[in-house]
């Protein structure tokens, strides 16, 4: 049986969705369906009240177009308090939760006696649930029986009213927030740092490179 020249220049292609595709598609379908319905469409629920007069009395969600953001925009204290803080926030976390976590990253990725109980108790924090580290914190470092102040008294130092003053409050949440994301960055940064390929790490070592030029140039 011949095959015509044409069918040789141009054979026909492969189907979009595939029997692989698909089973592709089947395993994701559950995480993508549990983004949409617990991601998106609140994302998108909350731009639509942004722009309206949503309120419990009011059922018919008048449409007020930017008059809200124009509110928040031109409010003083907005602008010089909330966004100042805001961004502070995140460009400390970020930085700091990077930090560490690259730092922790770097120790799990050496083999070491009780490597595996060092990486359980550092990724125990993944498993605290934000609504909990809040309310912990806040005992903690209540003003009057938290145990920060406690272990302060007891050796010889006055407690403090953390939560009862802007920076001191400020430096609380900072170091909450740091504490619940370090080891989501490390979880991440190890992953990376274990495909990196060994055959680069092991000619570095041979020709007695340092570690900080191994760690700069090559992870």
């Amino acid at each position: 049986m011949t095959i015509p020249v044409a069918d040789l220049e141009n054979p026909p292609k492969p189907p979009m969705f595939g029997e692989r595709q698909r089973f592709m598609l089947l395993l994701i379908a559950p995480a993508v369906l549990a983004l949409i319905f617990f991601q998106i469409i609140p994302i998108l629920t909350g731009a639509n009240a942004s722009f309206r007069d949503w309120s419990l009395h009011n059922p018919k969600l008048t449409w007020v177009g930017l008059k809200h953001y124009e509110y928040v925009l031109t409010d003083p204290g907005f602008v010089w308090i909330v966004m100042p803080n805001t961004i502070f926030f995140m460009v400390i976390s970020v930085a700091a939760s990077l930090v560490l976590g690259l730092g922790l990253a770097m120790v799990l990725n050496q083999k070491f006696p009780g490597r595996g109980l060092l990486q359980t108790i550092i990724l125990l924090p993944l498993m605290v649930a934000p609504v909990v580290a809040a309310i912990m914190i806040r005992w903690m470092f209540n003003d009057q029986f938290g145990v920060v102040n406690v272990v302060l008294e007891a050796v010889g130092l006055p407690g403090q009213p953390w939560l009862a003053q802007r920076w001191t409050a400020f430096s609380v949440i900072l170091m909450a927030d740091i504490w619940l994301w370090t080891p989501w960055f490390a979880l991440l940064l190890l992953a990376g740092l274990q495909s990196l390929p060994k055959e680069p790490f092991e000619a570095a070592a041979i020709d007695g490179a340092t570690k900080w030029r191994v760690f700069r140039y090559l992870t």
